[in-house]
């Protein structure tokens, strides 16, 4: 039986901070195609969304409030 794999970027928050973070991966898929994400990646994150091969995010909630923050 041949293991179906599938590239996503995940976006999620870790449990301890307001910061957005992403990833990319590749994970198992089922059957009728849905990403199988472990339980070890999930740990300490709340997932936002699962995207489908690799993004670049240009720009984040927060990051222009960060960028403002260190000038000044």
């Amino acid at each position: 039986m041949t293991v179906l794999q599938r590239r996503v970027t995940i976006i999620y928050y870790c449990d301890d901070g307001l910061e957005l973070h992403h990833k990319v991966k590749t994970f198992d898929q089922n059957d009728v195609g849905r990403v199988i994400i472990p339980q070890a990646f999930k740990e300490g994150k709340s997932i936002i969304a699962v995207c489908e091969g690799e993004i670049e995010i240009l720009n984040k909630v927060g990051d222009r409030i960060l960028s403002v923050n260190y000038v000044a």
